[in-house]
Parts: C-alpha cells; sequence; structure tokens
C-alpha cells in the first residue's frame, strides 16, 4: 500500500534526470503470480543533468539480482525505489524481477483481467514492472521480447512493429515467444504488454506516403463482430489526421486491444492501444448511438496521441496539459467534421459545466498546469483535459486558423521526439505570429472561471458593449490578473437579420469598452457565440430578449444557450418563487421544433434542460442554499409542463423520426432516434408508457431499446422490463452495465439508497471491475436528489464501498470522492452529514495515498 501521508512535488523543483537512456531490452517471462522481467538498459551520463544521483522507480517488485557492466550488484533501498553507485561514463545495467499480475488489483503496471496479461503504464505504473527511471522526460527506444504459454497466451503484443513469433522448448514446455520493436524513443509510461486468448479482427490503411499499415483490434473470442465499427473509425482518424493536420502514421502497424478491466477509457501506448471493452466494442443490438460516438471519438483520440502525446510527449506530469488538452481539442475538431458541428459543440459544453465547472468552484479547484501534486492520478481531470482543450480553442479563435495550422505545423517540425512544456507549446505561438502571448499564458496556471459581464449602451447611431471580468478567490489563489478572454459576438437587428457578422473581442483588461457605428436601430447583440472561452456570462436581459434569440440567433450555440437560460430561469422561479413555468420559453420552444429544417439532433437538444445539480449550483452562487428536493420537484414539473404544452406535436415528431432500414449509427439517423427518443420520454407522461411498452417490444436496436426502458422505469411500470431486459442480456458484460446503471439513473429520490444496496447484493455486481462500480456508484452520486436525500443515507452507502474498494483499487476509489467536492453547498444538516462521511474516510488506517490526498483537499478548502 502506498504511503498515507504522501510529499507534495512541485513545478518549480523540476530538475533532469542524472542520465540518458540509449536504449531498453525487456524479457517478460510470464506467469500469473511469479512473472519474472529481465531487464537490460544502456546508461550515460546526462551532461545537462544537476543531480547525478542513480536512483530507479520500483514499488512491489522482488529483486532477483542487478548488474551493471556484467558485475553483480547491491542496490540501496530507498524511498520509491533503488539507489545504485555508476561509473561516471557509460555502462550498461541489468536486473531481473519478480512481480505477481495476479494480485495487482489496482490495474496499474503488469496485471491479469480474467486470464489476460494487461498493463497500464500512465501515470507511474512502469515502476511495478521493473526498476527505470519512471518519468516521462526519460525516452529510449524498447526492444521486447515475451515469453508466454501456446495454450494460454497465443497472442503477445507489445509496441511497435512485430519482429520475430515463434515457440522455444527450452524455456518451459509448450512455450511461446515475440519479439517486438519499437523505433521511436518514448518515456515507459507509454510501455504495453498484452497477451492472451485473443482474436483480431483485422483491416489495412494506406497512408498518404503510400505506405501499407497493418490494422488489429484484438478482442476475446466472442466478441469478434463489435470490432467493425472500431476498425472503419480507426481508418477514419488516420485519414483525418493526414487531411487536416498533415500527420502520418509512422509505424508499419496499428494494434488495439479491447480490456474488461480498466480504470480508465483507453491508453495511447505507441502501436498498441490498450481500450476499455466498453469504449472500442459495439453492435447495433448492444450499444447505443451514444455509446457509438463516443466509441469514434475515443479511438481518435487515442490515434491523434501519436503525435500529441507519443512523438511529442510531456517533459513532466505538471505539463499534462500539453498532450490531453490538445489531443482533446484535435477529438472534438474530429467529430464536429464527422457529426454536426453545432450539436458537438453544445455536447462539450454541456460536459464542461456539468464536471469542470464545479471543479473549478471548489475545493478540488486547480489550474490547468497545477503548480504540484501529492498524487499525480489525481490529475487526471476536467479542468486538465476540458479546460485545457478550451485553452487551445481560444488560442486558435485568437491567432486564426491559418496561423493556427502554421504554428502546428512548427510545433511538430520543432519538438518532434522530444518531452515538452507549456512554455514550449506558446513559444511556438509567438515565433510564427509575432504575437506576445505572455498574459495568455495565465489560462495555464489561474485556477477557477472568469465571470464576463456585459453592459450595453446606445447613443446616436454608436452601439457600445462595455465589457469587465472577474474571478473569485480559489484554493491558494486568492487575487487573480486579468485574462485574455476572447469574446465572439455578432449583432442582430429587430427583424432577426445579421446587421454584423460574428467577430471577437479581446477583453484583456478588467473592463474594456467596444464600439460600433452606423446602426440606425438599436441592434440585439448575441455575445459569447460558439462560447468562445470557458467562462460564465452576467447579461442583463429579459425573457423576451432571451425568447427573441431562441427564434432568430443565427448562431446554432446562442441559440441553444437562450433557450437554456429561459429554462434555466424558469426552474429557478418555481424552486425559489414557486411560480409557473415561463410560456415564452415553452411557446418559443414549440415554434423551434416545428422547425424541420433543423437538425433533429439539435431539436432533441433544445428539448433538453440544466440538470439538477446544475441549478443547485446557481442557487449557490446567487447566495441562496439550495434544496435538492425542491429543484427535483421543479425540474419533473417542468418536464410535465413541456409534455403538455407540445402534446399535439409529440405524436407527429416520434413518428416523423422513426428510422427504417439497417440500421447505422451515422449522424443523420442517430440524430433522428434522437429527436424521436427525446419525444417518447415527454409522451410517456402523458400516456403512462403506452408508445415506450411498444417500442420496447419491437425494438432492434439498443438505442430503442434503452430509451423505452428508461422511459417505462421513469413512469413506474418497469418491473417486467427490468426482469426481461436481465434474461435477455445477462451474457453480455457491457450491457449489464447499462441494466444496472439504469435502474440506479431512474430511482425515486427516497428509493435511492435502497435500490443501490439491493443491486450491490445481485451476483452480477463485480464490485472489482471499474465499469460495473462506476455503472452503480457513479450513477448514485450523479443522482442529485436522491444522493442529497435528507436521510444522509446515500453518503452512508458511497462511503462504506469507496472504504471497501480503496485498499483494492486506489485510483477509481479517489477519482470517486468528487462526489463530495460541492459538500460546502448544502444546508447544515446535510453539510454535517457529508463531512461526518468525509472525516470515517480520511481516519481510515492505511488509507491509500490516492484517496487521502483527495479527501483531505475537499475537507480543508
Amino acid at each position: 500500500m502506498k504511503d498515507a501521508a504522501p510529499q507534495t512535488i512541485y513545478l518549480k523543483d523540476y530538475t533532469p534526470f542524472g542520465f540518458i537512456v540509449d536504449g531498453v531490452e525487456l524479457t517478460f517471462r510470464l506467469h500469473p503470480t511469479k512473472t519474472r522481467v529481465f531487464s537490460k538498459i544502456a546508461f550515460r551520463p546526462n551532461p545537462a543533468a544537476i543531480d547525478n544521483r542513480f536512483f530507479l522507480h520500483g514499488e512491489q517488485l522482488k529483486l532477483i539480482n542487478a548488474k551493471i557492466d556484467g558485475a553483480e550488484i547491491t542496490p540501496r533501498a530507498v524511498d520509491g525505489g533503488i539507489e545504485v553507485d555508476v561509473p561516471d561514463a557509460p555502462f550498461t545495467w541489468e536486473a531481473e524481477v519478480e512481480i505477481n499480475p495476479e494480485a495487482n488489483t489496482a490495474l496499474e503496471g503488469l496485471y491479469m483481467s480474467n486470464g489476460m496479461y494487461c498493463t497500464q503504464c500512465e501515470a507511474e505504473g512502469f515502476r511495478k514492472i521493473t526498476f527505470y527511471p519512471d518519468r516521462p522526460d526519460v525516452m529510449a527506444t524498447f526492444t521486447v521480447r515475451i515469453e508466454g504459454n501456446v495454450e494460454n497466451t497465443p497472442e503477445l503484443l507489445s509496441n511497435g512493429n512485430g519482429d520475430e513469433y515463434g515457440t522455444d522448448q527450452t524455456v518451459t514446455p509448450n512455450s511461446n515467444y515475440a519479439v517486438w520493436i519499437d523505433p521511436w524513443p518514448k518515456p515507459a509510461y507509454l510501455f504495453a504488454l498484452v497477451a492472451g486468448d485473443l482474436i483480431a479482427h483485422e483491416d489495412t490503411f494506406k497512408t498518404m506516403s503510400g505506405k501499407d499499415v497493418r490494422l488489429s483490434i484484438f478482442v476475446r473470442p466472442g466478441d469478434e463482430h463489435k470490432c467493425a465499427f472500431g476498425m472503419e473509425a480507426l481508418k477514419k482518424s488516420m485519414k483525418w489526421d493526414e487531411d487536416v493536420y498533415g500527420r502520418e502514421y509512422d509505424l508499419d502497424e496499428f494494434n488495439i486491444v479491447a480490456v474488461d478491466d480498466f480504470n480508465m477509457g483507453a491508453m495511447e501506448n505507441k502501436g498498441l492501444n490498450i481500450f476499455n471493452s466498453s469504449c472500442v466494442l459495439a453492435s447495433p443490438e448492444t450499444a447505443t448511438d451514444g455509446n457509438f460516438e463516443r466509441i469514434e471519438a475515443i479511438i481518435a483520440h487515442e490515434y491523434f496521441h501519436n503525435w500529441t502525446g507519443n512523438r511529442i510527449t510531456c517533459r513532466d506530469w505538471f505539463q499534462l496539459c500539453l498532450k490531453e488538452g490538445l489531443t482533446v481539442y484535435r477529438d472534438a475538431q474530429f467529430t464536429a467534421d464527422m457529426r454536426s458541428e453545432p450539436v458537438k459543440r453544445i455536447d462539450d459544453v454541456l460536459a464542461l459545466r456539468g464536471r469542470q465547472f464545479p471543479e473549478d468552484q471548489g475545493p478540488l479547484s486547480h489550474p490547468v498546469r497545477p503548480e504540484s501534486f501529492q498524487e499525480i492520478n489525481n490529475f487526471y481531470t476536467a479542468t486538465v483535459y476540458e479546460k485545457g482543450a478550451e485553452v487551445i480553442g481560444m488560442l486558435k479563435t485568437l491567432v486564426g486558423d491559418d496561423a493556427y495550422a502554421k504554428a502546428l505545423d512548427l510545433y511538430f517540425d520543432r519538438h518532434d521526439s522530444q518531452a515538452c512544456t507549456i512554455e514550449d507549446w506558446i513559444k511556438v505561438f509567438e515565433d510564427s505570429t509575432s504575437r506576445d502571448l505572455t498574459q495568455f499564458k495565465l489560462w495555464y496556471s489561474q485556477s477557477g472561471t472568469p465571470e464576463v459581464t456585459v453592459r450595453e449602451e446606445f447613443e446616436g447611431d454608436i452601439f457600445t458593449l462595455h465589457l469587465s471580468q472577474s474571478s473569485a478567490p480559489t484554493p491558494g489563489q486568492d487575487t487573480k490578473a486579468p485574462q485574455v478572454i476572447p469574446v465572439a459576438v455578432g449583432l442582430l437587428n429587430d427583424n432577426g437579420d445579421e446587421v454584423l457578422p460574428t467577430q471577437v473581442l479581446e477583453l484583456t483588461e478588467t473592463e474594456k469598452s467596444f464600439t460600433f457605428k452606423g446602426h440606425a436601430t438599436r441592434p440585439i447583440p448575441s455575445v459569447l457565440r460558439g462560447f468562445s472561452a470557458p467562462v460564465t456570462l452576467t447579461q442583463d436581459i429579459d425573457n423576451a430578449r432571451r425568447a427573441f434569440l431562441l427564434a432568430h440567433d443565427t448562431d446554432p450555440f446562442n441559440r441553444w444557450e437562450a433557450g437554456r437560460n429561459l429554462a434555466r430561469d424558469s426552474l429557478i422561479g418555481a424552486i425559489v418563487d414557486g411560480t409557473a413555468h415561463n410560456e415564452d420559453y415553452l411557446s418559443g420552444l414549440k415554434a423551434l421544433l416545428r422547425d424541420d429544417r433543423l437538425d433533429p439532433a439539435y431539436r432533441a437538444l433544445m428539448l433538453g434542460q440544466p440538470s439538477q445539480s446544475e441549478l443547485a449550483g446557481i442557487l449557490h452562487k446567487q447566495g441562496q442554499i439550495p434544496d435538492p428536493a425542491a429543484i427535483h420537484a421543479a425540474t419533473e414539473s417542468l418536464r410535465d409542463a413541456k409534455a403538455k404544452a407540445f402534446a399535439d406535436l409529440l405524436p407527429d415528431i416520434y413518428t416523423a423520426n422513426q428510422v427504417t432500414g439497417p440500421f447505422s449509427p451515422d449522424a443523420e439517423p442517430a440524430g433522428k432516434r434522437s429527436l424521436a427518443n427525446a419525444a417518447l420520454s415527454l409522451l410517456t407522461r402523458l400516456d403512462g408508457g403506452e408508445a415506450a411498452e411498444k417500442q420496447y417490444k419491437s425494438a432492434d436496436n439498443m438505442t430503442l431499446q434503452l430509451a423505452a426502458f428508461g422511459a417505462l422505469l421513469d413512469a413506474g411500470k418497469g418491473d417486467n422490463a427490468i426482469a426481461a431486459f436481465y434474461d435477455q442480456w445477462n451474457d453480455d458484460r457491457l450491457v449489464i452495465d447499462k441494466w444496472f446503471s439504469m435502474q440506479v439513473m431512474f430511482a425515486k429520490p427516497e428509493d435511492l439508497a435502497a435500490t443501490v444496496a439491493n443491486l450491490t447484493q445481485h451476483a452480477d455486481f463485480d464490485w472489482k471491475n471499474p465499469n460495473r462500480f462506476r455503472a452503480v456508484m457513479g450513477v448514485m452520486a450523479a443522482h442529485h436528489a436522491g444522493f442529497h436525500h435528507t436521510s444522509g443515507t446515500s453518503y452512508q452507502v458511497l462511503a462504506d464501498w469507496l472504504l471497501k474498494l480503496d485498499p483494492v483499487n486506489p485510483q477509481t476509489t479517489a477519482r470517486m470522492c468528487s462526489a463530495f467536492q460541492t459538500w460546502k453547498r448544502y444546508d447544515d444538516d446535510r453539510q454535517a452529514l457529508l463531512k461526518a462521511q468525509l472525516e470515517r474516510i480520511a481516519g481510515q488506517n492505511g488509507l491509500s495515498r490516492d484517496t487521502t490526498e483527495m479527501v483531505t483537499r475537499i475537507l480543508e478548502a
């Protein structure tokens, strides 16, 4: 178990490693409990180093022997690894260690997943495989030999290109081996190994230079029929990266492996991407349209890392946003091109506001590039990923498309095969655009969500926008300097015509005014178009203006935003004052739903409304104490009001958007299904589930079946469907994850804790599997009214399971602790209940370093 009282590591203390690695040779002699790892590594002194101490990381390793230049040595055991006295000249280090993959339940390093050997080395898993300088700035080429058993591990995979395969009876009877050579220097976190009984779904891709690349998706027997979509997504990603970024794949083969037990979504290891099964396996019968789109995006993301993460990596873990923010931005561009740009943008903003804004505004707030950490796994956050991507988008907005493309070309040329920093990234843009980006760089160092306030003035023919910015204190940062905020603005006239196309205003000071001349009548501004910066916007406009923008705004995002704000104000009014829901919102939304010219997926998004957690955050910001029960009642009443207001329209929308013919996960049919299912959800409030029952029985794909299942559960008529769904799908682990999560999602608030308790007693609740644990506990934490029920039972249930999971899988436990991060929003009674559970977790003997850091930060902020 890791030290429960970890030391803090600071960016300012970075120094380069004392030695350069010229090459790594590894041999794995696989065994479930006694795998032997032989390493042979060429080192030489690093002339740029300040500290020449030879320290190698190592955790949970049994050292058999170690040598330097062939002579046996006895290393000194120190905290986190070993130290050795070495020559002041090039030398060869050799070691033999023994590890126990079967006992590795933390799923970091080399572990077993249902009989298959698998690795996860990001961020610091390689130190659980062998002694090595496990840091991202130490890059080397790897040659890997894997020795297994023909019967249990017919497939032996690692990074790079396969070089040699065969059997070797001199090792053990029935032994097989494979040798892999990765010619590109990489840090240890990108190392990968997979061995098991796997079947390959194969294809090829011809690169822009004419090279044929062999593509394979490796899966367990029985999953072969779920690979075709993932393969097409991979080929689309490769083509897109060539067309848009000029990046060609650089190996002879590219392999993906689907793994059931995996803490993350996927991992970009060079040439051997390891995927959580849920993020690559799909068929129409078992995956929803949302699953298909997510799979397409994640495959693109991991593939794009080949250049933005692998060929150019991060110097240290403080620079995590360098590879992740840029690659998230690139995969968002890809999805926007493959599907609907407005819908993708709205989805991304919903995710940002749902996950990152609360993080920014609470005890876990940190900059996009943190200044310190105790456990790096705790910084794989929405701030690093999603806000990091928003920063890239702002930079592109500020310099323009052509300048962005020029800067990226320079970035790839200048820093290929290097471990880089944010300073390197910013310098590329400064050199290619001759622009000073010193102030812009504050986006990487200041935490929190800036608030932009807009005030309008019209005199004569001059229209003025007065913009101001402010940022609230966050942990460790009481005061903030003004940042560069690109504010995209367009102007409309009273007829809804655009009288000024979108232009980008740069707010660089605390206050700044912008004038627009030559307007005979007062224009109507559309501000923060396309959500041009990750900020909150305060604008003194009434509901009539919002209704106008909902009807006429030429910017798709701001049109959606106008409707969203109308819904928000309607809900806040109902929660605080008990007022009736806004008729302008309902009538405007009804008119929009009638417009068949609009993308069905866009109209489906329009039918959505702010989440209960978002509303709680708004009330808290307004100085009020959120009441989860009142918030729940208001959101339910608005859904009822929509169903009644659109009663004459819903059957026609539902019918018009039925998709006939063979299933396709493409954007157009997926959009129609999305709108039809949104209509079904409201129809169920009118017909008690009659249409949902029919859809459930006739559904020939998971998108329709799961939507009908949810509608029946929402209507309180899901008992038969629960049993039928399980009987139909109990042999498919990914679908049963859905079965668990849907019952939690649609539980009544007062029944949530009991529902979860019952599900955890089910024979299929494998709490050690991250997907299954998240399907129950993660969904429970997101069930706002139920999780925050006055009894506090849900708090206790989650804390009980986190304490049980922590000794087994600290990484998943720590990330789930974020469910408690908003505890100070609520009334005194709830705060006391929440604090008691946090203190109970914090007081647990032997608590992991991961969870200790998270709970301490939440309690102390």
